[in-house]
């Protein structure tokens, strides 16, 4: 019977045929009686088989006519068949026993339609779906690739072999496989779709298996085993032990740094590995390459020692300095400060570039933590060994602003060679709050040498040492008492710098303003107002003036008085308010208790961008 499930499933109703009957009352028989004719008439009927459509019959081949063979299936005329629906035409023969498709009983000639082709369709099909149902094997053969795979004939009919489903291993060329008879099991089989999907891989697996099983059970770490490259990837390179697949990690491949695992291992490259680890429960085998070599830092001493001279290629750059690789798995750190003697520098590209191949100088080495520092500058003679000699301290020198900072400015004295003026250096007495009010980018400044520090390769600069120090003849011209003109220079939370005759700076504390509290002298006093005051402290040794407009108003008339309330638009007080204000101070003996370098740092601190 035919599987309704195949592909040449046709929903046609059967139709049976019988053998041709006989009237019996138009036939006279003198020989026989009725009875009798009857009788052999049934004997005839039995002669002929019961044919249906849609179904497989058996058959001989009677003939071989041109392209034609004709065949006896036992019905009342014979089929044909063409000769090409054969696997091998040459081989037929009259006799031959085949099976064929009925595909109709009469056509319009009247003809009995057969097919060999459907009816070795509708067997294979059987022995693909028994295949599938007692998961046995089937020959097959690769006929073309397609996209994701290959089309496999399976004797007439069409099945999908995945790429992934030809070999455990990678395939590397796909076209050697077509035209291949191959042993495939069946994986799955949709009879609507006709599709069917066949593997080999899983063959392979199979007879592999006991060897996985064998492999596994004896796997652990410290085993060296013979593998293949199987794949590989950015991280790592996947190996074959024989059936058990195991992961060497890019930094389990060299003891030195590699870019990518194709720098060390080839595909199909049989190589030895150590097992670093296996996950029994997981079935994770982790491996290593490395650790086949020992470690280049174990006879490190031998190698190398402090003062050394040696070579490397750059293979890392940081904000801090370079790497150089000595050899595989033995780095070393030249700092960005051992990179120049005299040049300031900020990023490491100055002097070196990846890859680039350089000299430099052991200057340490830590076995137990794996730390090589080197130096490029010592391979040149330290130039601030003779700086003494070519700058000696007190000696004076023209230099070009190289850089300001908040807290001073860099003066270049010769090519890579350059001293810092700190801002306290720059004048005897004007407090600088803006440095760039004072000195410009690349302009040229007169400095004196103040100190070298050979050790840190630091020189100290000063401008204001250039002139003698003025505090000894300001002594003189502002004594307590002394009166004179100031002008105001800025307003901070204490008071009020300002700026005396001899180009000397003074301070107004708040107290000293106005006879009642001034929460908002800083908006009363702006910067070039002039006031007369009278200096109240004198500080050589701390470059400290200190002065008062209420002690200078309190000998003076009461119109003075008003015209200085009324200008600095203050609350109003009168003389006798001044005079009592100076007694109360006087007699309370009230000091003034700061720094007026102190009062600017403060200052300064409040304008400074966060950083």
């Amino acid at each position: 019977m035919t599987n309704q499930n195949q592909t040449t499933n046709v929903n046609a109703a059967t139709e049976e045929i019988k053998p041709p009957v006989i009237k019996t009352k138009d036939f006279v028989a003198k020989d026989y009686t009725e009875d009798e004719f009857k009788k052999y008439i049934e004997l005839y009927e039995k002669t002929f088989n019961v044919i249906k459509e849609n179904e497989i019959a058996k058959g001989k081949v009677v003939a071989i006519s041109g392209n034609d063979v004709l065949i006896d299936i036992g019905f009342k005329s014979d089929g044909r068949v063409s000769i090409d629906e054969f696997p091998d035409p040459s081989a037929i023969k009259i006799g031959d026993e085949v099976e064929i498709f009925v595909e109709k009983i009469e056509d319009k000639e009247g003809q009995l339609v057969l097919s060999r082709k459907r009816a070795d369709i509708i067997r294979n099909w059987e022995k693909i779906t028994q295949a599938k149902e007692n998961d046995t094997i089937i020959k097959g053969k690769i006929l073309r690739r397609i996209k994701g795979g290959f089309v496999v004939d399976l004797g007439g009919i069409s099945a999908f072999l995945p790429g992934s489903q030809i070999d455990t291993k990678p395939v590397r060329d796909y076209d050697v496989y077509v035209n291949k008879d191959m042993d495939f099991k069946i994986l799955k089989i949709n009879h609507p779709n006709e599709n069917i999907i066949v593997s080999h891989k899983i063959l392979i697996e199979e007879s592999m298996s006991e060897q996985r099983e064998k492999l596994l059970s004896t796997l652990e770490a410290g085993q060296v085993i013979k593998s293949t490259v199987k794949a590989i990837t950015d991280f790592g390179v996947f190996v074959d032990l024989g059936g058990v697949d195991g992961l060497i990690h890019i930094t389990d491949l060299s003891w030195g740094r590699i870019n990518h695992p194709s720098d060390i291992v080839q595909l199909d490259e049989e190589i030895d590995v150590k097992v670093l680890e296996y996950d029994k429960e997981k079935k994770r085998v982790t491996l290593g390459l490395k650790q086949l070599q020992p470690h280049p830092w174990e006879n490190i001493e031998a190698k190398l020692k402090v003062g050394d001279k040696v070579s490397g290629k750059v293979v890392s750059i940081t904000d801090y300095g370079a790497f150089i690789e000595i050899e595989k798995g033995i780095e070393g750190l030249i700092h960005i400060s051992e990179m120049s003697w005299t040049q300031h520098i900020t990023n490491p590209t100055q002097v070196v570039s990846m890859g680039q191949v350089v000299e430099a100088v052991v200057l340490s080495l830590d076995k137990n933590e794996k730390k090589l520092s080197l130096g490029i500058k010592q391979l040149t003679p330290n130039p601030w060994q003779s700086l003494l000699e070519k700058f000696p301290i007190g000696s004076k020198h023209k230099g070009k602003v190289c850089n300001i900072t908040n807290f001073g400015v860099f003066v270049e004295l010769e090519d890579g060679v350059d001293g810092l003026i700190h801002i306290s250096d720059l004048s005897w007495t004007k407090k600088i709050f803006n440095i760039e009010d004072f000195v410009k980018m690349g302009q040229e400044i007169e400095v004196v040498i103040l100190g070298i520090d050979v050790e840190n390769q630091r020189i100290a600069l000063g401008h204001k040492q250039l002139t003698d120090n003025p505090w000894d003849k300001l002594a003189e011209g502002y004594k307590v008492s002394t009166e004179t003109k100031a002008k105001v220079v800025k307003p901070i939370e204490k008071g009020i710098i300002v700026e005396l005759p001899d180009s000397v700076d003074g301070f107004i504390p708040a107290s000293q303003l106005s006879v009642s509290q001034v929460k908002n002298f800083a908006e009363l006093f702006k910067p070039g107002d002039e006031l007369n005051t009278e200096v109240i402290e004198f500080d050589k040794d701390s470059k400290k003036i200190v002065l008062s407009a209420l002690e200078y108003l309190k000998d003076k008339d009461e119109e003075e008085v008003k015209e200085y309330v009324s200008k600095f638009k203050l609350k109003k007080f009168n003389l006798g308010d001044v005079i009592d204000r100076t007694r109360s101070s006087h007699e309370s003996k009230e000091e003034v208790d700061f720094k007026i370098d102190d009062v600017i740092k403060e200052d300064e601190k409040k304008e400074q961008p966060k950083q």
